[in-house]
């Protein structure tokens, strides 16, 4: 029998190889969707970047409970808070892509990158969007002593004034202050602003009329609109808000395009698997259409979403453009 030639065994060591390294690869590929279907076989972490009571950490607190029931495991939150979200989202980003750890993410998330040096994260690069979850829009109001009814009015007064007037905010860089400088960038306006730690603060100033405009909670200047302590001119979103529909949008009402909203969304870390994402997307958003979610959310001023994971992520890309856009032209500096 004629032995075999060294190219010739080493052919078949290479066909060996080859065999071995498709079959160990079909096995990966069946084990990923097996792996999916078991998921999850442990408790799931939620890090919400925010302190306990706040905004985020609310709408984690409700989302939780149906959620955990749904995926059979137990939903724990973890409150990571500071440096403006930064530390918590952070926390998610550099976590193993396993589906066991989650962000509930808001705004800051697109915000941050528009005003500090040093994110330590990338918002489209770091993250598996889930769903957006809850969308709330503000109202801009202003006190009574101001002579503008509506947000034409506003505009025009202001423009006569610039500088002369000032607005509130629940701090630098949030909701508030930013939806705000949109507005005045967008009506080409000059105010000055005043930052409070909190929107109780400020809401307690413009009552007592040091504030002349703030964008604020519908949950929050509602009861002082409909007894007169405040002026109602216009709410933020695009469209007008089931809550409050007598309400029109700022877009309509005088600045047209104008749209601003606090979110808050589901994320997973980069590079989770796809399949696990979409269980989580399925179950949340059967959550969140759920009538007594909707109305607890909508006792807030809030209305739950619930979207695609594609669609999320192209939000998150239109608020960094927005957000980066505002901070440019309002000649904020990143820190």
């Amino acid at each position: 029998m004629k032995s075999k030639s060294k190219g010739e065994r080493r052919k078949e060591r290479r066909s060996v190889w080859r065999l071995a390294s498709a079959f160990l690869l079909c096995c990966a590929l069946v084990a990923i969707p097996a792996y999916a279907q078991q998921y999850p076989v442990k408790p799931v972490r939620m890090v919400v970047p925010s302190s306990p009571g706040g905004g985020t950490d609310i709408v984690a607190r409700i989302i939780a409970p149906d959620l955990s029931k749904r995926l059979g495991q137990q939903l724990v939150i973890e409150n990571r808070a500071g440096a403006g979200t930064m530390i918590g989202i952070e926390v998610v980003a550099k976590s193993p892509p396993d589906g066991y750890t989650l962000l509930m993410g808001l705004s800051t998330l697109a915000i941050n990158p528009a005003l500090y040096k040093k994110v330590p994260y990338d918002a489209m690069r770091d993250f598996a969007p889930i769903t957006l979850a809850i969308s709330s829009p503000a109202i801009l109001v202003v006190h009574p002593s101001v002579p503008a009814k509506t947000v034409k009015e506003l505009i025009a007064f202001a423009r006569t004034r610039p500088g002369q007037l000032n607005y509130a905010s629940a701090g630098n860089g949030t909701f508030p202050h930013m939806s705000m400088e949109l507005f005045l960038s967008m009506g080409g306006l000059k105010m000055e602003h005043i930052p409070y730690k909190g929107t109780g603060p400020a809401t307690i100033d413009m009552l007592a009329g040091h504030i002349a405009a703030m964008s604020g909670t519908i949950l929050t200047v509602m009861p002082h609109i409909r007894v007169g302590r405040l002026r109602g001119l216009g709410i933020t979103s695009a469209a007008r808000s089931s809550v409050v529909p007598e309400m029109p949008t700022i877009s309509e009402a005088g600045l047209p395009g104008y749209e601003a909203t606090q979110w808050y969304g589901l994320l997973a870390p980069a590079q989770t698997p796809k399949d696990i994402v979409a269980k989580l997307h399925a179950e949340a958003v059967r959550v969140l259409q759920q009538p007594e979610i909707k109305e607890r959310f909508a006792g807030d001023g809030a209305d739950a979403v619930g979207n695609t994971p594609e669609e999320f992520r192209r939000y998150i890309g239109n608020e960094i453009t927005k957000w980066a856009k505002v901070a440019r032209e309002a000649g904020i500096k990143p820190e």
